[in-house]
């Protein structure tokens, strides 16, 4: 069994902000594989399905980010899923607009909601799939930056993030983890890369 868990706040009014990118996510995936998000437990809109032989389980937490940890760790608990079987989606600050990255586990950095789960839970082993909303612009806050609407330029490149983002956690799914970050983690290394 797999949780998918896509960051954000819950509410109208937040989203279609920065910080709801893990959410925008999973509802395009849930419109994707035509789920409605409708069921509540465990503190989170819930949708249930199945990918090939794998049971999967759709969520955005209704607690406010840095609360995320709560909703994860109940839906854990409840679906006896282990962590390395947890995808957690979600909006980065360090990456460029439109940018996805695919990692197995790692730390928290920043992030609130990240920050929460790993405390709730007690480990950082699971895979993670981040959408960059960067970079932030020079002397904005970045709580206030992340709380902004998206520009509709920003909207428009956000768009082939957001496909690229539930294709990286259908692969993570299907156990293509390695090649997902072998596909979307490219881009970073040829910036990183030396001339020929």
């Amino acid at each position: 069994m797999w949780l998918v868990v896509g960051l954000g706040n819950p509410g109208t009014e937040y989203s279609h902000t920065r910080h709801n990118a893990g959410f925008l996510v999973v509802q395009a995936l849930a419109r994707q594989w035509r789920l409605p998000l409708r069921t509540r437990a465990s503190r989170s809109r819930l949708a249930e399905t199945r990918r090939g032989r794998s049971q999967v389980i759709l969520a955005l937490p209704q607690t406010y980010m840095n609360l995320s940890g709560q909703a994860v760790l109940a839906l854990l608990t409840k679906y006896r899923v282990k962590p390395e079987n947890l995808i957690v989606v979600y909006d980065d600050l360090d990456l460029d607009l439109g940018q996805v990255r695919v990692r197995p586990g790692g730390s928290p950095g920043s992030h609130k909601g990240m920050k929460s789960i790993v405390e709730s839970i007690g480990t950082q082993a699971f895979p993670r799939v981040r959408v960059g909303i960067g970079p932030k612009p020079a002397g904005a806050e970045a709580a206030d930056y992340v709380l902004e609407e998206f520009p509709p330029e920003e909207w428009e490149k956000l768009q082939p993030a957001l496909a690229a983002a539930s294709r990286a956690v259908e692969m993570i799914i299907d156990g293509e983890l390695a090649r997902a970050m072998n596909i979307f983690n490219r881009r970073k290394k040829e910036e990183t890369a030396g001339p020929d």
